[in-house]
């Protein structure tokens, strides 16, 4: 596991207050599970080809669907973005999107940083 993404202990710390209360069931680490997401959206890849040193695939799906629609991600980047000059970029022109991809804004399941887009 040593060549895989795995967020730091400083940067979860900085994360964890704006991670949704866990009811009933530990949820699974929520470290592994993070970097599995960041792993799967920054190389392009389908859920299941995440290693498997993230956890399940499924879990970390759900996990992301779960959280988008909650806005935990729309906070989270809010927050970082604070810290930095104003300017968050996210280069995908490698990524190639499905058809289907421009209904994920319907479904509120693509987080929205900037204002630019409830003010339009």
């Amino acid at each position: 596991m040593s060549d895989l993404l795995l967020l730091s202990e400083a940067q979860m710390r900085r994360i964890e207050p704006y991670f949704p209360l866990s009811h009933g069931i530990p949820r699974v680490d929520d470290r592994r599970i993070l970097s599995g997401i960041l792993f799967v959206i920054r190389n392009g890849v389908r859920w299941r080809d995440a290693p498997r040193e993230y956890g399940p695939h499924k879990t970390i799906y759900n996990r992301f669907i779960r959280w988008s629609r909650l806005g935990v991600f729309n906070r989270i980047f809010a927050e970082l973005a604070k810290d930095g000059d104003g300017t968050l970029m996210i280069d995908a022109t490698h990524l190639k999107a499905h058809r289907t991809a421009a209904s994920l804004l319907k479904k509120g399941l693509y987080p929205d940083v900037s204002d630019a887009a409830a003010a339009a």
